[in-house]
């Protein structure tokens, strides 16, 4: 039922120590043992106890048998309606876990070797076992470590001259300290930065195993003297094992086969190229400027061997999308035995793959639709291992809010084509290698899209473009400059709007008619007039000039209708620059501490607004510069997000993420456009909201769609496993949106300085993960635990209840 471990007398709760036990009592969730009570409910053998009563009475398997064959009599007892429910209970539940003395003392002996391992070489435990309670054990484990062995000095024995130089060149960075404690772990990292070290410095023969080490502890009073051994080569010759002092070699030569066959023994060398100091070898005509191979070869020749270089080589060639998983082998240069020939053997990907895809929707917009992809993508498009892809989309579909007076059932229709060229280096005039070197693997990518649509937004036109290049510094560090990075959407058909969103038009038109409205609005059939009448009715209502008073939620309701309309028509020209950067020291899936952060930076308009000036165009009503009849936004942008793992053991994680967020428009924009602007709640920020139904500010999320231009977020999450692959969490999210800098002035809606911090709301919830490996499918239950939308005095855990509670279902973790 327990285990309790005491060190020098002191009860320690460690995990890593607790993780050195054979058995462990079973798993609990709040002190309830569910899995142990799911098992106990199972029948045991549940097919014998069938087979039993089948027996019991001699006519039972008769005249069952008359109702089912024989043998489904017999299979019976395997079926779930016999055995299923049990063999489901005891899958998913836990086996009780029975006192076992045997492993009881092996637990003994790996605590003992964990602490020897740490240095204390004269470690003692024992155990004994709490018997008080009817038939549950405690185990007690009582451990006495004695004093530490200290290293007192290190020494060095090394047979190869070179090996000893390239050691002594590095001996300070050495892991094994004089005066620190003995560590088991620092002996066998020592090995590998020496094995590491040596092997990217020639060392192609070196392994792990030469190293050895020899420790005397003999009368030095818990002192350790070390000698660290190092041995020649040894090798067998016939049947003579022989030695010899290790060489480094060095590369004579480095040859390339660009269309390697994996399932080809002889290679047939038809056309050969010698480009710097590499040689490309094809068995066909050669396919590839050979510039844009050996950029991607970090081996070279004259120099010494290395790991490193073989890495980055492998990564680069994998990188480049072209060629499968590369082959690299060396062998000794029988010109030259100090020397090593590098053979690089690559198999090429196909040049050209098609995809295609066809789906089926239904949404708000849709009754139904029909919709197509379409991508082919080239591989080595001009001889230099780039990547062309092309896409062609396309959808149809039926609408009854959409107006439709030919009757025809497919009313709305999207097309689109979508292309991107990426080249494996920078694509530039000059070359850029002394600031970006290759061992970065950059990157150039150019892309771009278009898209129409017809009675779906309002005939929107779509076109994006982006000029962006890309490159890692080091493994675990990203950055993407995009020069140039464009989105121009434009409604062709903005008066349609009310024909297309039909619902929208019937609630409008229904308060229209309830209030004094301009009888100038109306049609002869009294109702309102699309363009005059929806805009006047609108306008009128918002800014307070009909007659009649409109109750709250009523104007609520216009005012969302009208914040809808404006969102769906609104016309963007966004001609942005960005640099991102991003780091992190996450090792893999399974890496639970570590921390990451990304900054950005965005920059839009400013070459717009030079040609604007020298083109001395001509600006629109509201004194704005307009490119193509649409406005072009200006504003500056920038970003900061950190996210930090902190592993605590047995399976529980605390991570934490902060993001802040600022976009201040100026010169022709008094806004930022809806796509650069920020939103709050949903499954991955605020979960105690919906998405876009927070703030800004206190003002209590009136429209639709609530953005702003700043944002402020903090999460914080204690995730655990409850049992098997479900795990928990319990979280809390802090945050909010704010307007400044822009044209609002609702007082509500702005950040005023530290005093707008009273408005961070709070939300704060648990969670249900299933994790199966690939993903995790997630549930997490939000309540508004500060409201800033609500009275001061009434902000704090008035909505603590499930009425009021969101939950949110998303795939993987929200950070």
């Amino acid at each position: 039922m327990k285990n309790e471990i005491s060190v020098d007398n002191k009860e320690i709760k460690q995990d890593d120590v607790f993780n050195q036990l054979y058995q462990k009592p079973n798993s609990s969730i709040l002190g309830y043992r569910l899995r142990l009570n799911l098992y106990n409910l199972a029948k045991k053998n549940a097919d014998t106890s069938y087979a039993k009563w089948l027996a019991k009475k001699p006519n039972r398997k008769k005249n069952l048998a008359k109702l089912l064959s024989e043998k489904q009599v017999e299979r019976l007892g395997n079926s779930f309606l016999v055995s299923g429910l049990s063999n489901f209970l005891m899958k998913t539940g836990e086996a009780p876990v029975l006192f076992d003395s045997t492993s009881t003392k092996k637990s003994l002996r790996r605590l003992e070797s964990y602490y020897y391992n740490k240095g204390y070489f004269n470690v003692k435990a024992n155990y004994n076992r709490d018997t008080t309670a009817l038939k549950k054990v405690a185990v007690k484990y009582s451990i006495d470590l004695k004093s530490p062995y200290i290293i007192d000095s290190l020494k060095t024995t090394i047979e190869t001259p070179a090996l000893d130089s390239l050691y002594q060149k590095r001996k300070s960075n050495s892991l094994i300290k004089p005066k620190a404690q003995y560590n088991t772990e620092d002996f066998n990292n020592e090995r590998n930065r020496i094995t590491t070290h040596f092997r990217n410095n020639g060392a192609y023969l070196f392994q792990q195993n030469y190293i050895t080490y020899k420790l005397d502890t003999i009368d030095t009073n818990k002192k350790i003297n070390v000698k660290l051994i190092i041995k020649d080569y040894s090798y067998r010759e016939n049947d003579t094992s022989k030695t010899a002092p290790f060489k480094l070699y060095k590369i004579s030569k480095v040859a390339i086969y660009t269309d390697h066959t994996t399932n080809k023994n002889d290679i047939k060398v038809k056309d050969s190229v010698e480009y710097k100091d590499f040689v490309l070898y094809s068995e066909n005509k050669l396919k590839y400027r050979p510039k844009s191979i050996t950029d991607a070869v970090f081996i070279s020749k004259g120099n010494y061997y290395s790991d490193i270089s073989n890495e980055l080589t492998t990564r680069y060639l994998s990188n480049l999308k072209v060629f499968n998983y590369p082959t690299i082998q060396y062998k000794v240069d029988p010109k030259d035995e100090n020397s090593l020939l590098a053979n690089i053997f690559l198999t090429p990907r196909k040049k050209y793959t098609f995809g295609a895809s066809v789906d089926f929707t239904h949404s708000n917009i849709q009754d139904f639709g029909i919709s197509g992809n379409t991508s082919m993508l080239i591989r080595n498009v001009f001889n230099g291992a780039e990547t062309f892809e092309i896409g062609f989309r396309g959808n149809v579909g039926a609408s009854r809010d959409n107006a439709n007076p030919n009757n025809t059932f497919f009313n709305i229709s999207e097309i689109g084509i979508d292309a991107k060229l990426n080249f494996p280096r920078i694509f530039f005039p000059y070359n850029t290698e002394k600031i970006i070197a290759k061992s970065m693997i950059p990157s150039t990518s150019i892309s771009v899209g278009f898209a129409k649509q017809r009675n779906i937004g309002l005939d929107k036109q779509n076109f994006t473009s982006s000029f962006s290049y890309n490159w890692t510094p080091t493994r675990s560090s990203t950055f993407r400059f995009d020069i140039l990075n464009i989105q121009f959407v434009k409604n062709v058909n903005i008066e349609n709007y009310f024909n297309i969103y039909q619902s929208s038009y019937n609630v409008l038109n229904l308060l229209a008619n309830n209030y004094s409205t301009n009888l100038n609005y109306f049609d002869d059939n009294n109702n309102l007039i699309i363009g005059l009448g929806t805009n006047g009715f609108v306008n009128d209502a918002l800014n307070g000039s009909l007659t009649s008073t409109i109750p709250a939620n009523d104007l609520k309701t216009i005012r969302s209708l009208e914040e809808r309309r404006k969102r769906l028509t609104e016309n963007n020209l966004i001609f942005a620059t960005s640099l991102s950067y991003s780091k992190t020291t996450n090792k893999g899936i399974n890496d639970n501490s570590f921390y990451s952060y990304k900054t950005k930076i965005e920059s839009a308009g400013n070459l717009l607004s030079i040609l604007a000036r020298a083109s001395k165009q001509l600006k629109n009503q509201s004194g704005a510069n307009t490119f193509f009849e649409v406005e072009y936004s200006q504003y500056l942008k920038g970003e900061f997000e950190f996210i930090k793992h902190w592993n605590f053991g047995a399976k529980k994680v605390v991570a934490i993420r902060s993001f802040s967020g600022i976009a201040v428009p100026y010169g022709n924009s008094k806004s930022v456009p809806f796509s650069r602007s920020y939103f709050s709640g949903g499954s991955n920020d605020n979960r105690a909201w919906q998405p876009y139904s927070l703030g800004p500010g206190s003002s209590g999320a009136i429209n639709d769609f609530n953005e702003a231009n700043m944002k402020l977020a903090f999460s914080a999450e204690l995730r655990y496993n409850l049992f098997g692959k479900f795990n928990s969490a319990i979280f809390t999210d802090i945050g909010n949106i704010w307007n400044v800098f822009d044209n609002v002035t609702d007082e509500a809606y702005k950040f005023k300085g530290f005093q707008s911090m009273k408005e961070l709301a709070v939300g704060t919830g648990v969670g249900l993960r299933y994790d199966q490996g690939l993903f995790v499918v997630r549930f997490d239950l939000g309540f508004k635990t500060y409201n800033p939308s609500k009275i001061e005095n009434e902000r704090w855990f008035r909505e603590l209840n499930f009425s009021k509670s969101v939950l949110n279902i998303g795939i993987n973790y929200p950070f």
